[in-house]
Formats: structure tokens, sequence, C-alpha cells
């Protein structure tokens, strides 16, 4: 059975990995993320999926492995994860009924095979108004801290969101519409609950 190993401490990448059934290990990367400032967030984020997925496809040259970074970005400013209790609240005035777009990078690799394969997926979200109590309210929560955009639309963050255009999945941080094609690619058949390498 091929080993697939996901690069990533993410515990709701994790999550959605286990909901489509994949047979898979976490080995988070530990690597620097430093990439070129004058990227467009498409590039960046693939960038540095790429940097994630290489620095442990070295250590298991033989393993499939997976790479995400997902970037909330609304006009022309990229929202990482907040600083603070009070970066949070500004990310979330600021997100207030405007659409942003929500990027995630993909890069699968196979060090021994010299195989890799990124994409880039993009899903439009848009916030309702929200009060500032409502803000507040939901920064008191503590879910906002350690996501990019400062909310999380798996968990109360779905009662700040107005609509959706694209994939849900990628917004939570991995767009599994896109996985079934990149493994492919590698023989791995995700629909087969066995994994077996599909004919070439």
């Amino acid at each position: 059975m091929q080993q697939i190993i996901l690069a990533s401490a993410s515990p709701r990448r994790e999550s959605l990995l286990k909901q489509i059934c994949l047979d898979f290990q976490v080995i988070p990367s530990c690597v620097e993320e430093v990439v070129d400032p004058g990227c467009v967030p498409q590039e960046t984020a693939v960038q540095l999926a790429n940097l994630k997925a290489h620095s442990v496809s070295r250590l298991y040259p033989e393993a499939i492995v997976l790479g995400a970074d997902t970037a909330v970005c609304c006009e022309g400013r990229v929202l990482g994860k907040p600083r603070d209790i009070r970066d949070a609240y500004q990310m979330l005035k600021f997100l207030s009924g405007r659409t942003h777009q929500v990027v995630s990078g993909v890069v699968l690799c196979q060090e021994s095979r010299k195989l890799i394969r990124g994409e880039a997926v993009t899903t439009g979200v848009r916030f309702r108004d929200l009060t500032d109590e409502e803000i507040a309210g939901y920064v008191a929560t503590g879910e906002p801290m350690d996501k990019a955009g400062a909310y999380g639309i798996q968990g109360l963050g779905a009662l700040l969101v107005e609509g959706i255009q694209g994939c849900y999945f990628n917004v939570v941080g991995l767009p599994l519409s896109k996985l079934p094609e990149m493994f492919r690619e590698f023989g791995v058949d995700l629909l087969c609950r066995r994994l077996n390498m599909a004919s070439p």
C-alpha cells in the first residue's frame, strides 16, 4: 500500500482527509515560510504548499506527500492569523458586509519518482453585515485566533457567512474536489477504499 503523508499540523485538513477515508500519516513540515512578496496570492499559496511538501518528501522519498497553504484575501489585503484579540476584531470588522477570497495552494510530490503536481483554488465568501456586538461575541469564543481571516466556516464562523461561490471545503482548508485528479497522476484512486494502485 502506498504511503501517504500530510505535511501539515492543521486539524481541519486532517479531519477532511479522514472524511474521505484516506489512509495517511501526519508529519508536519517545519520549513520557514519564505516566499516572493511580489507574487499574487495564488502563486504564494502554491509556493508555500510546495515548500511544506518538499521538506517532508526529502525525508520520506517513497511516500506521496501532500502540502497545503490557505490565505484569505480582500480588496488587496492578505489576512493571516490574528496576532491578538484586537487584531481578530479588526479583521472581522473589515470583512463585514464584503466578499473576500479564500485561496488554497495544494501540492503533491513524490521525491523518488520526481513527481510533483500543484494547484491553486479560490473560493469567494461573502459576510453579512455584522454588528459590533456580534464580532466581539465571536472573538470572545476564541475560535478566530488560529485561523486565517479570523474565522472558521466549519464552526461558529458559519453564522457570519451570507454565501459562498466555489468549493466549501477549500474554505475549511483543503479543496477536496481537486484531490482525485491529482492523486490519480500518482497512481492512486481515491474512490477505491483500499487505495490500490490504479492501472497505468
